[in-house]
């Protein structure tokens, strides 16, 4: 089982493109396609030369040759499918046929390029899958800042969050928790503020995406 492999500080923010090829001029021609728009490139021989390195945490995409020594290219998208690494994958092969390029699609990857390749459809390939990334790790930061804000609520916020947003009125709130409908109101204006919603539309959106809105009780 591959693990997921160890992260370091990078040195700037740049996007990164990963290669992986035995071949040796096919990944030095990628190098220089790939530095000549300016974009930061590792290369690797085997998916084992690639896990021993440290991926830096930023924008990052990997082009995988399909037939490789040890682990194929196909397998080693299943392999970290299965250990949660999220990376966007371009293939290439000299070999490719239908069946395999559908496989390759169906499992998440950006683009299956067969060799020779035009220059142009590599670099758009790359593109997309870089801002394909750039947009995930945004997406993964602004759902670690509303799991932050919502750990910061106390217990009785967090009650009142799930009622809120499950519908329920103040009043409503006040009778299903035992209090007063002014320290509902002042636990909601807590919760407002420490969510940092901007509506109650706001704090449901939040609510839906960390999974805790409750399910409206039934009339008693």
């Amino acid at each position: 089982m591959i693990e997921r492999p160890a992260r370091q500080p990078a040195p700037s923010e740049e996007p990164i493109v990963f290669v992986v090829d035995d071949d040796e001029s096919m990944r030095e021609a990628l190098r220089s396609l790939l530095r000549s728009v300016r974009l930061r490139v590792e290369t690797f021989g085997s998916t084992a030369d690639l896990l021993r390195s440290k991926l830096p945490d930023v924008a990052s995409c990997l082009v995988l040759d399909v037939r490789l020594p040890g682990l194929s290219g196909l397998d080693f998208q299943a392999e970290l499918a299965k250990a949660n690494i999220r990376i966007p994958i371009i293939f290439m092969t000299g070999h490719g046929d239908i069946p395999m390029s559908v496989q390759a699609m169906k499992a998440g990857a950006v683009d299956f390029l067969t060799k020779p390749f035009r220059d142009q459809d590599m670099l758009d390939a790359v593109a997309a899958a870089l801002e394909r990334d750039r947009n995930r790790r945004k997406d993964e930061q602004q759902l670690s800042d509303l799991l932050a804000r919502f750990e910061a609520l106390t217990e009785r916020e967090s009650e009142v969050m799930g009622l809120v947003t499950a519908g329920l009125m103040n009043k409503q709130i006040a009778g299903e928790l035992g209090l007063s409908e002014i320290t509902v109101k002042i636990h909601r204006g807590h919760v407002m503020r420490k969510m940092a919603a901007r509506s109650l539309a706001d704090l449901v959106r939040m609510a839906e995406a960390i999974g805790v809105r409750q399910a409206k009780p039934e009339n008693r």
